[in-house]
């Protein structure tokens, strides 16, 4: 996710320092810290091949090759990992990233499978005015055409495979306001409902869908003038248009839901009791050392403390420290194990 409303970005300085930087270093993309298999198996109980769609919530390395220049490579606290590494792991797999950025700007096929990628919303092509147009440029694949590469590379999904589909919280990010954006909001969600379809009709047989988080308790939320009040409502109105079109569509037996609204109210209403110091009103990476104020080019050297990965909540002011993407992914694990998956 990112929000359109930070401030303009020079985008010549940054990119001719990130070119020379990356030049200068042979563009490494980063290391992996996949895991490590042991005879005993995945923890998870059962092999599964991990397939990821959606935004920066899942995405796992798309700009790394620029990002890593600067410490930075996915939108947490890096180099932690993101909850979809996290439950690919716990299935016995490594996910790594379907398409990376290269030096000239564009989007390049990989062998991996995560399609997910920061900025993207469900369908509505990209229109990015922060950092990401100003370093990267607008390149990012809606979940629409996430999911037709993956379709027109790999034919189709099997049974052994764990479908993670994440999505729409850009869309609420960008809606604006009422009523202009409860149309917005409710197309992104029914757009969202048809693709989870095709999904299924491609032969997926494990799709896990998690619906909006409570963005209004974003640290970027708080900030509003209202409080967040307009993002809750909207996160809110995104997941029940969702669940209604799944089930008018005969989906919602055949998919795992996942609950990120009530997990995200609830673990932050007791982030002491979850092993945070810090709860949602403050952010792991220094908005004064981190590059333009995003996860993306954090690093722990510009965490606020050392341990800010672990204690703090977010990352930036809108994405997730290491912590709670690592609990958030312990939450799905249980609704898939919940399901009759693994354990």
């Amino acid at each position: 996710m990112h929000h359109s409303h930070k401030k303009p970005l020079i985008r010549t300085a940054v990119s001719a320092l990130l070119l020379v930087l990356l030049t200068s270093c042979g563009g490494s993309g980063g290391s992996d810290s996949g895991g490590t298999t042991t005879p005993t198996g995945p923890t998870g109980g059962v092999q599964l091949q991990t397939v990821a769609f959606g935004d920066s919530l899942s995405d796992v390395g798309t700009y790394a090759p620029i990002a890593s220049v600067v410490g930075g490579g996915r939108f947490t606290t890096n180099p932690g990992q993101v909850w979809s590494q996290d439950v690919a792991q716990y299935y016995g797999d490594t996910l790594t990233a379907a398409f990376t950025i290269d030096i000239g700007h564009e989007l390049k096929a990989q062998s991996g499978l995560g399609y997910a990628q920061g900025g993207s919303t469900v369908a509505t092509p990209a229109s990015q005015a922060g950092f990401i147009t100003d370093v990267i440029g607008d390149i990012e694949l809606p979940v629409n055409q996430q999911i037709s590469s993956y379709v027109s590379a790999h034919g189709s999904f099997n049974s052994n495979q764990l479908v993670l589909v994440w999505a729409g919280s850009n869309d609420v990010l960008r809606a604006g306001t009422p009523p202009a954006a409860t149309t917005i909001v409710q197309t992104a969600a029914t757009t969202l409902a048809q693709l989870i379809g095709t999904i299924v009709q491609n032969g997926a047989t494990h799709v896990v869908v998690v619906n909006v988080p409570n963005i209004g308790l974003s640290p970027d939320g708080l900030q509003q003038a209202d409080g967040g009040g307009n993002l809750s409502q909207l996160s809110q109105l995104f997941n029940s248009t969702l669940n209604n079109a799944l089930q008018s569509a005969g989906l919602q037996s055949k998919v795992i839901m996942v609950d990120a609204y009530t997990w995200t109210t609830q673990t932050i209403q007791n982030y002491q009791a979850n092993g945070f110091t810090v709860s949602n009103t403050a952010q792991a990476c220094d908005p004064s050392k981190t590059p333009h104020d995003t996860s993306l080019l954090c690093s722990p050297s510009t965490y606020v403390t050392p341990n800010a990965d672990q204690t703090y909540m977010f990352a930036d002011y809108l994405h997730p420290t290491t912590r709670m993407h690592a609990l958030f992914a312990q939450y799905v694990e249980k609704q898939i194990a919940a399901s009759g998956l693994g354990h």
